[in-house]
């Protein structure tokens, strides 16, 4: 017979075990069901052509690029400036007022609603900053928009790193800054590079700043620098979807472009793991 605590152990593993399942599940069924409809639209015309006829014929060529783009420029953004705020809040603030308002300004970030950063960005960057419907205006609402998730992954990677690493450093004289640059961010950075990853995901999939902040829905040409607008795969679906005066017949473009989108986060996403595992097996040597 088991004991109370040894049976209370396997109810809460096979409770575990279940959720994991059925994550796993609805994860499948998703994958299955956008491949399955999508693969047939898959060309290299799909992916290489300029769109066509109010996007019922032609590829999705510019919203691949405006994607990646956007991805590139929030990232560029969002990473460095989470990783600073990060730092800074983990290893020199001190409990106070100051730090208080800090943390709280991060966690009403998170909790805002996607479509009020697009309002924001619609206000200070296209008509306060005066830079347009555009790439840059796009970017930076996306990177405010992950810039908590980054901050928060990165405070939580600073944190597991043990405090006997920079007492030993600090004893040796090393200063507080070469002890974080040199001991406790190699440490660090595989954590910090998973928060990059939750916030790439994001911004692939993101809608509604982009709709306000510069997205077009038929621009059958490549944007030629940073201000201007673009086209994008999030909104581009959409639009198909639930906007377009074809609906029926531009269905396979839907899923291709699902399929597509797919595949870009899935890509960015591998070459964000292997950068994080890179740095864990050189803190393992």
């Amino acid at each position: 017979m088991f004991s109370n605590a040894k049976l209370n152990e396997r109810i809460a593993f096979g409770l575990l075990k279940l959720a994991t399942g059925m994550v796993v599940v609805f994860v499948l069924v998703i994958l299955y069901y956008i491949v399955s409809n999508g693969y047939s639209a898959l060309s290299i015309e799909f992916i290489s052509e300029m769109p066509r006829k109010g996007m019922t014929e032609g590829g999705i060529y510019p919203a691949i690029v405006g994607t990646i783009y956007l991805i590139v420029g929030s990232i560029a953004v969002a990473m460095p400036l989470g990783m600073l705020t990060a730092i800074y809040l983990t290893e020199y603030s001190r409990p106070g007022k100051t730090t208080w308002i800090i943390e709280m300004a991060i966690n009403n970030l998170a909790g805002t609603p996607s479509v009020v950063f697009g309002l924001f960005g619609l206000a200070m960057f296209v008509k306060y900053l005066d830079f347009g419907p555009s790439i840059l205006s796009a970017s930076l609402t996306l990177a405010l928009l992950i810039l908590p998730v980054i901050i928060r992954a990165s405070q939580e990677a600073l944190l597991t790193v043990p405090k006997d690493y920079r007492e030993a450093s600090l004893a040796l004289g090393v200063t507080k800054w070469e002890t974080i640059r040199r001991v406790v961010l190699p440490a660090a950075i595989p954590g910090m590079i998973t928060g990059a990853i939750l916030g790439i995901g994001r911004v692939a999939g993101e809608t509604a700043p982009i709709l306000l902040t510069g997205a077009a829905y038929f621009l059958p040409r490549l944007p030629d620098s940073v201000y201007s607008q673009f086209m994008a795969l999030p909104y581009h679906l959409y639009v198909l979807a639930t906007s377009g005066t074809n609906i029926a017949q531009t269905r396979p473009i839907q899923y291709g472009t699902a399929l597509v989108l797919l595949i870009i986060i899935l890509g960015v996403n591998l070459v964000a793991v292997t950068i994080r595992s890179h740095y864990k097996n050189k803190i393992k040597r």
